[in-house]
């Protein structure tokens, strides 16, 4: 089942899926998703974010190879807003790039958790649009609070689709548009440390709570996003995030 958080009428509702492309509120209202004002789908916990986890990806940013470990590091809560939202593109920067990206969502707490058990403790997926500003990167084993944790710079969502709803995660098909023109084409099999490695990796030293985050990494095709630009990313069988890019000044 494919799940939602939105605003209608100034309350907060739980959503679902409804067929045509409508969503269902939890007072059983069908709208369709111009109505609402749509949230990331749930309050997440600890957010792990991938670097350089797909091959043809780091040689696009001139590293002549993969990483042999998986390079990580954590993302603020502040920095998720929802489908149809806006990002802000600071003025002073010349460099900024949408990535598309399948998020894993831990649904049960865990640590120490062999690789061939890690899908037991995955409750969904959603998609991720994980803006990095490349002016601000310190180095891409060290990317500074001001890359990654900037309000509003990681749309999420629409949807949260359970884990049983989705039967091979690592055959999803990853896609992105800027204002029409396709840009990213990619898989999840590409992956250089696959959803079980890292959930296996990052449980080896902490524990896993429900509703932690691993946003698991982008394909090839990043490109400078600009004032105006309408950036659609989209994970198959997951979900199709729709998101504007507005100048720094723009009253919110």
């Amino acid at each position: 089942m494919k799940h939602a958080r939105v605003i209608y009428q100034d309350q907060t509702y739980d959503a679902t899926e409804a067929a045509g492309g409508k969503i269902r509120l939890s007072d059983g209202r069908v709208l369709d998703e111009h109505e609402v004002s749509w949230l990331p789908p749930m309050d997440f916990g600890t957010t792990f974010v991938l670097a350089l986890n797909y091959a043809d990806h780091a040689k696009e940013i001139a590293f002549s190879k993969a990483p042999e470990a998986p390079v990580v590091f954590l993302k603020g809560p502040g920095s998720f807003t929802g489908h149809r939202h806006v990002t802000r593109r600071p003025a002073d920067v010349g460099y900024m790039h949408y990535e598309c990206e399948l998020a894993v969502v831990i649904g049960k707490r865990c640590k120490h958790v062999p690789r061939e058990q890690a899908y037991e403790v995955i409750g969904g997926y959603t998609v991720a649009n994980d803006y990095a500003i490349r002016d601000y990167l310190e180095n891409y084993y060290r990317p500074n609070l001001r890359v990654k944790s900037r309000d509003a710079t990681t749309p999420i969502g629409p949807w949260l689709v359970d884990a049983a709803d989705v039967p091979d995660p690592m055959n999803l098909r990853l896609r992105s548009w800027v204002n029409g023109r396709p840009t990213q084409d990619g898989n999840t099999r590409d992956m250089v440390f696959d959803i079980p490695a890292l959930v296996a990796y990052l449980s080896s030293f902490m524990t896993l709570n429900p509703g932690d985050l691993i946003l698991t990494g982008t394909p090839v095709g990043v490109s400078d996003a600009a004032v105006g630009d309408e950036i659609i990313t989209e994970v198959e069988g997951i979900g199709r995030l729709v998101n504007t890019i507005v100048a720094d000044d723009v009253a919110a």
